[in-house]
């Protein structure tokens, strides 16, 4: 029984310095922090079921390990229709708070010019193999290879599509992930909050050079992107 509460306890511990960490604070976007936040959710769901089960696991080791006569569990209705209640409000729980985040308008819905600073920037990322074809349709329609530049707390919204076989669009520091389709357009939407150069990549093995598809997106203030869009604009024009 020793044993039993000493594994409990340390489990127990693990759980809280993990809880304690805070992993929604400081975000560098609003698609990271909304799924965050929603991991962090579901994590106080899971961690009483995953206590209760280990607890009832080690019980049981522990009880019953030199039992050589073991009887048939008896039927018991109460028990059956408790868990079924409980897994049911589980399941709701987890439909309605993911419900919320994919529902989101920085996540699938059209961003509001109120809801940030500006219209949202928009960018067409067109994948091939092996590379990257970053665009702005709405400022010029000038490209940029594999570098993208974004605006601090402006929507961005970003087109995703591929020339020949699927390709997956993903930066996950901000959150960003999306399958990139041939003959087909993807969106996902974001409000950058951090300043700084964030690594994206491809996501679907795609072929041999599949490893070599990088991109990344600059997050700048407002000023310094408006003074990089101007410079584009004005090389594509000559």
């Amino acid at each position: 029984m020793r044993k039993t509460r000493l594994a409990l306890g340390s489990l127990l511990a693990a759980v809280v310095v993990g809880l304690s960490a805070d992993p929604v604070a400081a975000q560098p976007s609003a698609s990271a922090e909304l799924i965050n936040g929603l991991n962090v959710k579901l994590l106080w769901i899971a961690i009483p079921i995953t206590l209760l089960v280990e607890g009832i696991l080690i019980y049981t080791v522990v009880k019953f390990r030199n039992n050589d006569d073991p009887s048939p569990t008896k039927e018991n209705r109460r028990l059956e229709i408790t868990w079924t209640i409980a897994t049911a409000v589980i399941l709701l729980f987890v439909g309605v708070a993911s419900y919320g985040v994919l529902a989101d308008q920085n996540v699938a819905g059209p961003p509001q010019a109120e809801d940030a600073s500006g219209e949202p920037v928009v960018v067409h990322a067109e994948a091939f193999q092996w590379g990257w074809e970053m665009s702005y349709p709405e400022a010029g329609n000038f490209s940029t290879g594999t570098e993208i530049v974004v605006p601090k707390d402006r929507p961005v919204v970003f087109e995703i599509t591929s020339r020949d076989v699927i390709h997956g669009f993903h930066a996950p520091q901000l959150g960003l992930k999306q399958d990139a389709l041939p003959n087909q357009v993807n969106t996902i939407r974001t409000v950058p909050y951090e300043e700084g150069t964030y690594q994206g990549y491809c996501s679907e093995y795609c072929g041999v050079s599949h490893s070599q598809m990088y991109f990344t997106i600059e997050v700048v203030s407002q000023e310094e992107y408006q003074g990089w869009l101007d410079e584009q604009q004005s090389a594509s024009e000559e």
